[in-house]
């Protein structure tokens, strides 16, 4: 059956498959949350190959061909394809199979690398981020091949292992594979839902320009009696600078900054405004006396779609118990901006530096190292391809989806746009509060078993649709 689903009635079939196989599925994703793949831990490189051999494996298994263990000179990536729905859209998937580091140890209810289900919540290390989203992808894979003999649509599927340590290699990887890569769209499943576990699709995600700011006067820290007045003080010097680049009211004063930010339209402010979200109820969780940030706004239109400049840290000079009478031989910072769609990183730095160039005072010396960037991403809410997964989702959760906007990044989402040129769709199932990257992450197994008849309707959603 290569058309489009039409009738509830054909689901029939995959059901059954999905009721009679739900034990066997269940162990199997707790297989993969046996391995202890921390990509940023050396020591764990052979988990990280582990893992990636779990999965080609088992895609394998299941009846996706050219199935590769791919060398990237960090760990490997997993790259398989099913390519045989003539006519149909051509759909890059990608998951990551690598997790966080564990500690503290100590806190976790039980090993984290030996997963329980409790409470109908799954409990292990990786188990919403982001192993829930490989299993569920490969069992609806499984159930599409097993009921139906073919899938919907051409599928091309990408599990990498180094999401949670930078991907270094993988835009060289895409590169590389650039040919082998080329689809009508990609799929990324590495997101969740909204609080209240409120069924979502992440329609635009922040970029970053994170550097460091150094502040040096003299070689050695001074007597602050015998040069106090003679010389500047780094750390007045940097404080200074730091507060030359923001404004009271939230602006970033760096000239040039907002230009190509993408403003909200009318429809993505209705779509903000359409969340279930309490200003006072989010002031008071955070536990802060006032919300604070750019004027014009609100807070969700800030945290998704606006531009920030913030120091993340700052340190020199003398720390310890009781007085110590210097002026310190160097200061520090630690800055990021978070940049929405169509701000570049690379000229966004190069603003932010010449502007700490003419406000920096020339009584000291000052550098700025970058230590890393990401590309901000925006898909509209409008497109096919969007409105193809809100169909899906309402049809399996029984609610019509949100459209959220997240204020962190997904690196791979803007290298699929620059590199392979693709449009993405967020689509991932995690609840909200799922401890991601800390003790006692969990995966809620009813959005696990209703994410699987997601992807299914999803993939019969997109065969209705034309090729680009």
């Amino acid at each position: 059956m290569s058309d489009a689903v039409d009738n509830e009635a054909t689901y029939a079939d995959l059901e059954r498959f999905l009721d009679r196989t739900k034990e066997a599925r269940l162990e199997s994703f707790k297989d993969l949350l046996r391995i202890a793949s921390i990509s940023g831990i050396p020591t764990h490189a052979p988990d990280c190959r582990a893992a990636a051999e779990f999965v080609a494996a088992d895609l394998r298994v299941i009846g996706m061909e050219h199935v590769e263990v791919s060398e990237t000179g960090g760990h490997p990536v997993v790259y398989s394809d099913w390519l045989h729905a003539p006519g149909k859209p051509t759909v890059l998937v990608y998951c990551h199979y690598d997790v966080q580091p564990v500690d503290p140890l100590d806190l976790w209810e039980s090993p984290p690398f030996v997963p329980v289900v409790k409470d109908g919540r799954m409990l292990a290390r990786g188990a919403s981020d982001c192993k829930c989203h490989v299993s569920m992808h490969s069992r609806a894979i499984e159930a599409l091949m097993r009921t139906r003999g073919v899938l919907p649509i051409n599928l091309k599927v990408v599990i990498e292992g180094e999401e949670e340590s930078s991907s270094i290699h993988l835009d060289a990887w895409l590169e590389a594979n650039k040919g082998r890569l080329q689809a009508d769209f990609a799929v990324i499943s590495d997101t969740g839902f909204f609080e209240g576990n409120l069924p979502a699709i992440t329609v635009g995600l922040r970029g970053l320009v994170y550097f460091q700011l150094d502040v040096t006067g003299s070689t050695i820290d001074l007597h602050s009696g015998g040069y106090g007045g003679a010389v500047d003080n780094p750390i007045n010097a940097l404080c200074g600078i730091v507060a030359a680049l923001k404004g009271p009211d939230g602006r970033i004063r760096v000239p040039g900054f907002y230009d190509g930010v993408v403003e909200l339209s009318s429809l993505d402010r209705e779509a903000l405004a359409r969340l279930p979200f309490d200003d006072e109820e989010y002031r008071r969780s955070l536990g802060v006396p006032a919300l604070h940030g750019e004027p014009g706004y609100t807070t969700l239109e800030r945290l998704g779609g606006r531009p920030t400049l913030d120091v993340c840290g700052i340190w020199g000079g003398f720390e310890g118990a009781g007085p110590k009478t210097i002026i310190p031989a160097h200061a520090h910072a630690k800055i990021s901006c978070r940049l929405v769609a169509d701000q570049d990183p690379e000229r966004v730095f190069g603003l932010v530096a010449r502007y700490i160039e003419r406000v920096a005072p020339k009584s000291v010396r000052y550098s700025i190292e970058r230590l890393g960037d990401g590309k901000p991403s925006l898909t509209p809410i409008d497109g096919p391809i969007t409105q193809a997964a809100a169909r899906a989702l309402e049809a399996s959760f029984g609610v019509e989806p949100l459209f959220i906007r997240e204020g962190g990044s997904v690196p791979v989402c803007a290298s699929f746009e620059a590199i392979l040129g693709l449009s993405t769709v967020l689509l991932g199932f995690a609840p909200p509060d799922g401890q991601f990257h800390a003790p006692n992450e969990w995966m809620s197994m009813a959005n696990y078993e209703t994410g699987i008849r997601t992807i299914v309707r999803y993939w019969d959603e997109v065969a209705k649709l034309e090729t680009t």
